[in-house]
C-alpha cells in the first residue's frame, strides 16, 4: 500500500509540475550567438534575459512566469531557418529574433505559416513589405530612417556629392537602395557606390575608392564589427571627409573596437543608451550591473521585445498566442503607463515602429545627442 501511495504521490507531483509548466509563457529566441553577428545576438539575448528576470520578479505577465529558450543561428540564414523550425515545433507563445535581416527573411514565412508572432531585430525595409501580418520590428526600418539621414546630409553637412559604402547582404542592399533614392530625391549626387562583404577584414581599397571619388561626405552602412574596421582604416589613411551612417556605425561595441577612430562619426540612432531619457539611463545601469559592459542598441531591442509581449498580453487580458499580432497591430504603449517600454512607441498595420529618434556624433568615445527627432505621427 505504501508503494501504491508513494507512486500516487509521485504521479500527483508530476502532474502538478506539468500543469505548472503549461502555465508558463514559453518564448523561443533564435539569435546570432556565434559567427559574424555574435555582437548583435549576444546583446539581444542579454537584453531579453534582463527583461524576463525583471518581469518575473514583479509577478510575471498576468501572474504567469516567462521562460525563454535561446538557439544559435550562427549568423547563417540556413541555420536560422532550421532553428526556427525546431522552435516552432514546440508551439511557442512568441518567436523572438533573428537580428540579421537575411535570417529574418528566411524564417518569417515559417512563423507566419504557424500563426506565431515574430518580433525581430532586422531593419531591412522589405521585411515589413512582404504582407506578413505576424512580423514586428523592435527598431526603425530603413524606409523610415534613410530620408532623415539624407536630409541631414544635405541640410546640415551641406553635402552635394556622397560616397555610399555598404555591406553586400540583405541589410546592406536595402539600406543602399533607400539612402541612394533619398539622396537623389534631394538633388545630392552619389559619386561612388562601394560594395563590401560581411566579415570583411581589410578595407584599405574601399577607403581608397572613397578618397578617389572626391565626395564631400561618405555614408557608411556596414555591420558592427566591419564598421569598426573601416573607421580605423579611414583614420589610418588620414581621411577627413565627414562620415555619416545609421545605428551600426556608432554603436557602443563599434566605439569600443574602433577607439578614437570613431570620433567624429555621425549617425541617426533609433535606440541608444546615451539617449536623454531617465528610463533608458536606468536600464543601462541595470544592464551594466548584470553583465559588466555597456549595451548597444541590440541590447535595448532585446529588452523591448519582451516588453512588447507583456504589453500586448496585458491588453488582451489573457494568454492568447493567436491574438498577440492583432493586439500589437495599431498599439501605442506609453512609458507613463508601462515603464518597461522606456519610451512611448506605436506600431502600425505593417508591424513598423514609430517613436523618437536621435542624431548623434561620437565625441571623445561617447555618443553625443545633437538632435532629438520626434515621432513621425
Amino acid at each position: 500500500m505504501r508503494m501504491i501511495a508513494a507512486a500516487g504521490l509521485g504521479l500527483l507531483a508530476l502532474a502538478f509540475a506539468t500543469s505548472s509548466r503549461a502555465q508558463d509563457i514559453q518564448i523561443a529566441d533564435v539569435a546570432e550567438l556565434s559567427g559574424g553577428g555574435a555582437t548583435v545576438g549576444t546583446n539581444w539575448k542579454n537584453g531579453i534575459d534582463l527583461a524576463v528576470e525583471e518581469i518575473n520578479a514583479a509577478g510575471g505577465i498576468l501572474g504567469h512566469t516567462i521562460v525563454v529558450t535561446h538557439a544559435d543561428s550562427q549568423s547563417n540564414p540556413g541555420v536560422a531557418r532550421a532553428q526556427v523550425q525546431k522552435a516552432l515545433d514546440s508551439n511557442p507563445y512568441v518567436l523572438l529574433g533573428p537580428g540579421y535581416s537575411g535570417s529574418v527573411k528566411a524564417t518569417a514565412p515559417l512563423a507566419a505559416d504557424a500563426g506565431v508572432t515574430q518580433i525581430m531585430g532586422g531593419e531591412a525595409a522589405e521585411l515589413t513589405r512582404m504582407g506578413d501580418k505576424f512580423l514586428f520590428r523592435t527598431s526603425f526600418g530603413q524606409q523610415s530612417t534613410m530620408p532623415k539621414v539624407a536630409k541631414y546630409m544635405a541640410d546640415e553637412m551641406k553635402a552635394k556629392a556622397v560616397a555610399v559604402v555598404w555591406v553586400n547582404n540583405d541589410f546592406g542592399k536595402g539600406g543602399r537602395e533607400a539612402i541612394e533614392k533619398a539622396l537623389k530625391d534631394l538633388g545630392v549626387e552619389v559619386v561612388a557606390d562601394i560594395s563590401t562583404e560581411a566579415g570583411q577584414v581589410d578595407f584599405a581599397a574601399d577607403v581608397e575608392k572613397v578618397k578617389a571619388s572626391n565626395a564631400d561626405a561618405a555614408f557608411v552602412y556596414l555591420n558592427e564589427d566591419e564598421s569598426a574596421r573601416i573607421l580605423k582604416e579611414f583614420k589610418r589613411q588620414n581621411v577627413t571627409v565627414p562620415l555619416m551612417g545609421e545605428t551600426t556605425l556608432v554603436g557602443q561595441k563599434v566605439i569600443e573596437l574602433a577607439g578614437d577612430a570613431a570620433n567624429g562619426a555621425r549617425a541617426h540612432v533609433g535606440l541608444t543608451t546615451d539617449a536623454p531619457v531617465d528610463a533608458v539611463h536606468a536600464f543601462r545601469d541595470r544592464f551594466v550591473k548584470k553583465y559588466n559592459y555597456v549595451p548597444d542598441h541590440n541590447g535595448l531591442k532585446g529588452y523591448l521585445a519582451i516588453q512588447m509581449v507583456k504589453a500586448a498580453t496585458e491588453k488582451m487580458g489573457k494568454l492568447d498566442p493567436k491574438g498577440i499580432a492583432d493586439a500589437l497591430r495599431g498599439l501605442t504603449i506609453k512609458a507613463a503607463d508601462d515603464p518597461g517600454i522606456l519610451m512611448d512607441v506605436s506600431f502600425d498595420e505593417n508591424g513598423d515602429i514609430d517613436r523618437e529618434g536621435f542624431l548623434v556624433e561620437v565625441v571623445d568615445g561617447k555618443q553625443v545627442i545633437k538632435q532629438i527627432l520626434p515621432k513621425l505621427h
